[in-house]
């Protein structure tokens, strides 16, 4: 349920807001995985949580894009 609430904010969001937030989960994973290198990360499964995050961001961006075009 926590997901598909998450989605519906996506949605209602325009798409230079999605392309900002998928700026920010792109940061966010690239921190993580930089203190997961460096053994300073104690919850891993943040990772895969955020790479979700960001496929579901281009999902929504991509379906946007399609709908301008129909």
């Amino acid at each position: 349920m926590k997901t598909n609430k998450y989605v519906e904010d996506l949605k209602a969001k325009s798409p230079a807001e999605l392309a900002q937030a998928l700026v920010d989960a792109k940061k966010e994973l690239f921190n993580l995985r930089f203190q997961n290198a460096t053994n300073q990360l104690d919850n891993t499964s943040r990772i895969k949580e955020v790479r979700k995050n960001i496929a579901r961001i281009q999902t929504v961006i991509t379906e946007k894009a399609k709908e301008q075009q129909a």
